[in-house]
């Protein structure tokens, strides 16, 4: 009894994808809910589990563009995969008369021969076996690999050189031997975010106001709170949640800029649910935390933690990603200074979090230092005018600076 393997559904707007790994090699001995393959599409990747035990036959390779609902393996459920053994473990396995008959090669192979000659393109059966009982093995396969390798090296210079084979990855070396470039595809994801960009520059008046940003008072109530915070709920406060919070509050007193235009008309939102960006090793991803003004800061912070975990580990779905009505991405956690960030279409701001650094400023004519931050807020100016883009940022301003306001909201 055998079980197929197929790409799963994933939404009705993906259609396919491409294998970007196996985490199985063919001929392996699978369980059931076992980790089987990493499926990337334009907007997420997937994992792909076994749905039975047995021993599992590849049917794509890795890089493959595969459809949903395409087979891309079988599993021979209550098989196990042949033992192995240094002398004989890529032995053909023959039946019956244990002599080298070349039919009996040819149809029954070891998992091990058979990626050789998939790999190589030569037929076990025309392959003297020095295995027991005549058998093919391994190495009997990379030997008549070399030699045929070698009889190509020594065709006469007038013979046509055979065409070389597309390659998946190209490098351009200097005089030294070592690699000046290399090319490879891009991923559907990285192709998908490439496209997003571009297409937000072209399809909104962006523009961007800034301002800053003083750490100084939640910087000190995380740290009279912290340990209680962490006992209680199991994870450390970050500024995440308070920089959400600030978003809400200032949602709520600028509503022009929770909306969105779509097509001729102003489609206003009145809910809060809030994207944050994800640096993974795929790309930028934005999974969505739902009902932030519901929510405590140890309710944001558990979310956030959440859906991040879940899109670097390739867990994310399509449901996590839609949705929100305005983003978050903090470039200071890898040092940045001060940038503009790319609208997340079809929202029409974005607010862009940056290092903290000590800074000299002036409080109550005195020069002091402070812990600051640079805020940018980027925005469609076709919908968002610049007094509602400046109101709404010194609301997050106010609001960071004296967090009891988010208590008092005011």
């Amino acid at each position: 009894m055998s079980s197929e393997v197929k790409i799963p559904s994933l939404g009705e707007s993906i259609s396919s994808g491409v294998l970007a790994k196996w985490h199985v090699a063919d001929g392996d001995t699978v369980k059931s809910g076992q980790a089987l393959f990493e499926l990337e599409t334009d907007k997420i990747t997937q994992e792909g589990v076994a749905e039975a035990d047995g021993v599992i036959s590849l049917k794509v390779a890795e890089g493959d563009e595969v459809k949903i609902g395409e087979v891309i393996a079988v599993i021979a459920e209550g098989a196990a995969a042949p033992a192995k053994d240094d002398s004989e473990d890529d032995a053909v396995a023959g039946s019956g008369d244990p002599g080298p008959d070349s039919a009996a090669k040819s149809t029954a192979v070891s998992p091990a021969v058979r990626r050789v000659a998939e790999e190589t393109g030569i037929d076990p059966a025309g392959v003297e076996g020095t295995g027991k009982d005549g058998r093919v093995t391994k190495g009997d396969m990379l030997s008549a690999a070399k030699a045929a390798e070698s009889a190509k090296s020594q065709k006469p210079a007038s013979a046509p050189a055979p065409a070389a084979p597309k390659a998946e990855v190209k490098t351009q070396k200097s005089s030294s031997g070592e690699a000046k470039q290399t090319r490879k595809k891009m991923t559907p994801l990285r192709a998908k975010i490439a496209d997003r960009l571009v297409q937000a520059q072209h399809q909104a008046a962006m523009l961007t106001t800034f301002n800053e940003v003083d750490m100084s008072g939640v910087m000190a109530l995380r740290k009279k709170y912290q340990d209680a915070f962490v006992k209680k709920n199991g994870f450390k406060l970050g500024f995440m949640s308070f920089f959400t919070k600030a978003v809400v509050h200032a949602l709520k007193e600028v509503p022009g800029v929770n909306a969105i235009i779509d097509g001729n008309e102003i489609v206003q939102n009145h809910y809060y649910d809030i994207g944050v960006a994800v640096s993974t090793d795929k790309g930028l991803m934005v999974p969505v935390v739902r009902d932030c003004d519901q929510l405590s800061l140890a309710g944001i912070e558990s979310s956030i933690a959440e859906v991040a975990k879940r899109a670097r580990d390739s867990k994310i779905t399509l449901a996590d990603l839609e949705g929100g009505v305005f983003t978050i991405t903090n470039g200071g956690i890898f040092g940045s200074m001060l940038s503009t960030p790319i609208l997340n279409a079809p929202q029409s701001a974005i607010l862009g979090l940056h290092a903290i650094n000590d800074r000299p400023i002036a409080v109550d004519g005195q020069v002091v230092i402070r812990p600051m931050m640079y805020l940018a807020l980027s925005y469609d100016h076709r919908l968002v005018d610049g007094k509602e883009a400046v109101t709404f940022l010194v609301k997050v301003k106010q609001a960071i600076e004296d967090p009891a306001r988010l208590l008092l909201d005011l």
